[in-house]
């Protein structure tokens, strides 16, 4: 299944997100080399570019490359005292991986895309409590840790991303405006590390700040295929 489903996603590829990818890894690249960083980190970061990209587009084919994503990611954080991103990408965002392809190949179209839906007012503002009130509480546990860094940043980040995949793996467009906040808040936290002396601060802003643009064109993206699948307005 997941053979043709990527025969048909390569099809669809668009001149911005092609471009887009080439900016970024460009940039990664001399960032990688100035640095003197290992090609590890690139990796990381390329797996993570290609990921996000697919899940914009609607492709299960996200969930492959997001499996050594997440795991490289984890290493770094655990390198760079972050432990509420390693215990989120380890012992929740991986396992969702699986969830997430379950999920998602019952409710792929004709063309290979998911079927997309959002969330209503309700839901949203439940979402929007949860978020704060569970930031505030994993905030508290981790500025209790020994070596941790930024923790209620760390945890909001933690937050974020744990519900930020839920939506996903349920096929909300409302997952990319907590995107939006959880990458903007993941590159203040990089910065951080950055003048703390982190080896991979560099390569990680860029990755985060990657993830931030292409956030904005994924909420454009599900937002015409969120109206679509609700039988709305053409997505011409």
């Amino acid at each position: 299944m997941l053979k043709t489903i990527a025969k048909k996603t390569l099809r669809y590829w668009r001149p911005f997100e092609l471009i887009w990818i080439f900016v970024f890894c460009t940039v990664a690249i001399w960032i990688t080399i100035a640095s003197d960083d290992n090609l590890f980190g690139f990796a990381v970061f390329l797996s993570g570019v290609l990921c996000v990209v697919l899940v914009a587009k609607g492709s299960i084919l996200n969930y492959p490359i997001g499996i050594f994503n997440t795991i490289g990611y984890a290493w770094l954080a655990w390198l760079n005292g972050l432990y509420g991103e390693v215990g989120l990408y380890m012992l929740f965002y991986l396992p969702m991986m699986v969830v997430g392809i379950l999920m998602w190949r019952r409710h792929i179209d004709a063309g290979g895309i998911v079927v997309m839906k959002k969330l209503s007012f309700k839901g949203g503002l439940f979402t929007m409590v949860i978020c704060v009130l569970s930031t505030l509480g994993l905030g508290f546990v981790l500025s209790q840790l020994s070596g941790q860094n930024t923790p209620y940043i760390d945890a909001s980040t933690s937050v974020l991303s744990i519900v930020a995949t839920i939506l996903m793996v349920r096929r909300y467009r409302d997952q990319w405006t907590t995107y939006i906040v959880l990458n903007a808040l993941s590159i203040i936290m990089w910065v951080f590390r950055l003048s703390s002396g982190s080896a991979e601060g560099a390569l990680m802003i860029v990755m985060w700040s990657a993830y931030l643009i292409n956030a904005f064109y994924g909420f454009h993206n599900w937002s015409k295929g969120a109206k679509l699948a609700a039988g709305g307005i053409d997505a011409a």
